[in-house]
């Protein structure tokens, strides 16, 4: 049984659809990072689970209860916000307390002063203080919690507000985009700490992020929305190597995948030297995309089966070089992904010839659904034109 499922989630806002049905299943102890573009409605789905908002429509499963209509604060799920909201007059050892404080507490027992003299409030207030310090020692944090927010980093704050949302041992953990305030190093390290915590904590968790680089990376699956649509549900690698829709290729992929127009002549989609039979019998013909990643273009000598470009420009980045041509033919920019020594003598303004490689060529339909297609010969593509 899943540990979360979302089913026909909807949400509008005057009159804008944000939400349009979205389904999600989470299994127990799983990481799922939820990515897409700004606006395309990952923040409101997140909100909407938290008990924040309202879907329109649709139903949130919980541990096989529905808990639609419930509140917020009675759904045992936890969340880290992209400004950590933590309080500035408390200290990190106070504000990790607070959803502890709220559970174990009456409203009562709360109160300055009165509060103490409540029987069994000087014991709970131990308990309390006891986990605090317990999951401040296993987050490493311990040091820090006499510091209020304002004498912290921003990873140290960030670490304080997984200690506040993990304390309670939640059903659900979600974060939304909770790295976004750290700057490039320190967020490439806080991605492995937030992974392994996962991991000790066993919580699943979902993880809302417009960087396609955290999802890949932490994620046990990637789900991809665009135009508050889930588009793609599915390992990092099926993501980035078999997307199912036009629109996940070209959001997933640094730097970004080379869609060219083309068209499909008796089930044969043919484009610089690669010859494609489409599997789908549904399409013979008509106007088609092939999608192809940097990393699967090559330069060529081989001229005649090849692209003919001129080198725009290129950029260096230490183990690799991003090179931009423009093609001769139809003026539209490829992008390469080469090793430094493929461009040596190279400049911009130079022609060079590109080859693809038919192997990993995509092709999407003028919706942009995916259409399979495998490689094949001229003989093959005659005789199926001619049978």
């Amino acid at each position: 049984m899943s540990a979360l499922s979302l089913r026909g989630i909807a949400k509008s806002f005057g009159g804008n659809a944000i939400l349009k049905g979205v389904d999600l299943d989470v299994q127990p102890g799983e990481f799922i990072a939820l990515v897409g573009p700004s606006g395309c409605g990952k923040s409101t789905l997140l909100r909407i689970l938290a008990g924040l908002d309202h879907a329109d429509s649709g139903e949130i499963i919980l541990s096989g209860s529905d808990v639609s209509g419930v509140a917020a604060a009675d759904r045992n799920i936890a969340m880290v916000f992209q400004s950590y909201a933590l309080y500035p007059h408390l200290t990190a050892s106070e504000n990790i307390a607070v959803p502890l404080a709220m559970r174990r507490l009456s409203r009562v027992q709360r109160l300055p002063f009165i509060g103490s003299l409540i029987p069994g409030q000087r014991a709970a207030r131990t308990g309390i203080i006891r986990d605090v310090r317990e999951m401040a020692v296993s987050l490493k944090i311990d040091h820090l919690l006499d510091r209020k927010p304002g004498q912290m980093s921003g990873g140290q704050r960030q670490r304080v507000a997984l200690a506040r949302a993990i304390v309670t041992r939640p059903a659900v953990f979600l974060m939304d985009e909770p790295l976004s305030n750290l700057d490039a190093n320190l967020r490439v390290h806080a991605r492995g700490e937030i992974v392994d915590l996962h991991r000790r904590a066993g919580v699943p968790t979902v993880y809302v992020t417009h960087d396609q680089a955290e999802a890949l990376s932490m994620a046990d699956r990637v789900a991809v929305m665009i135009g508050g649509q889930l588009l793609q549900l599915a390992s990092p690698q099926t993501i980035y190597d078999d997307p199912a829709h036009i629109e996940v290729a070209r959001f997933v992929g640094q730097p970004r995948i080379n869609l060219l127009p083309a068209r499909a002549e008796n089930g044969i989609v043919a484009f610089g030297g690669i010859r494609l039979a489409l599997e789908d019998g549904s399409i013979a013909g008509g106007n088609v995309t092939l999608g192809i990643r940097p990393e699967f273009v090559s330069l060529t000598q081989n001229r005649q089966d090849a692209l003919a470009a001129h080198i725009e420009r290129m950029e260096f980045l230490g183990s690799e070089v991003i090179l931009y041509a423009k093609l001769d033919a139809i003026g539209e920019t490829m992008v390469v992904k080469l090793a430094p020594a493929d461009v040596a003598g190279l400049s911009a303004g130079m022609p060079v010839a590109l080859g693809l490689s038919a192997e990993q060529a995509m092709v999407f339909a003028e919706d942009g659904r995916r259409l399979r297609a495998a490689p094949t010969t001229v003989d093959a593509t005659r005789e199926k034109a001619h049978g």
